[in-house]
């Protein structure tokens, strides 16, 4: 009961924080995050982690989404990410990947392997005090409350990759 409680509040959040109708220039900078934070390898990633029914069905998608452009991830991805975030989010976000610290995180998070522990970069004074921003912990904040909608959205453009005719 309590799990629904929280589950419903959370959905409101999330909910509220939508964006429905991006315009072109939300849909614009929600590329430009898709690009900073290099949308590509989180559909790799979202490949090599689904189960198939053998090993040349895995190799026939991982050969698909390792021939798919990096462009067409990210034009594929842009309106519906840009739907669960605010534009607010979207810009801070695209900032903070774009930051040398988010690109430790996004390397550790793509370099890496299979961690009980992922390893977390160590934040410089400057880095650190520009993630206690309340812009910055505002942002963070909706993003990781979007986070599984956003792999959510991978996944669904990962089956159109893979049969694009459905």
């Amino acid at each position: 009961m309590i799990s629904a409680i929280l589950l419903a509040a959370s959905l409101a959040v999330s909910a509220h924080a939508a964006n429905p109708n991006p315009d072109a220039r939300q849909v614009k900078a929600t590329h430009d995050l898709l690009a900073a934070m290099q949308a590509e390898k989180m559909m790799r990633m979202t490949a090599g982690m689904s189960r198939y029914a053998s090993d040349a069905e895995r190799n026939r998608v991982m050969d698909k989404v390792m021939a798919t452009p990096a462009e067409t991830i990210y034009a594929g991805l842009a309106t519906p990410v840009a739907r669960l975030l605010s534009p607010e989010t979207v810009t801070e976000m695209t900032r903070f990947y774009e930051s040398s610290y988010g690109k430790k995180s996004l390397d550790s998070i793509y370099n890496s392997g299979a961690q009980l522990y992922p390893a977390v970069p160590k934040a410089t004074p400057a880095e650190q005090a520009a993630m206690k921003k309340p812009a910055y912990i505002k942002a963070d904040r909706e993003f990781k409350e979007n986070e599984q909608a956003i792999r959510h959205e991978v996944f669904v453009l990962l089956k159109q990759i893979i049969n694009p005719k459905k």
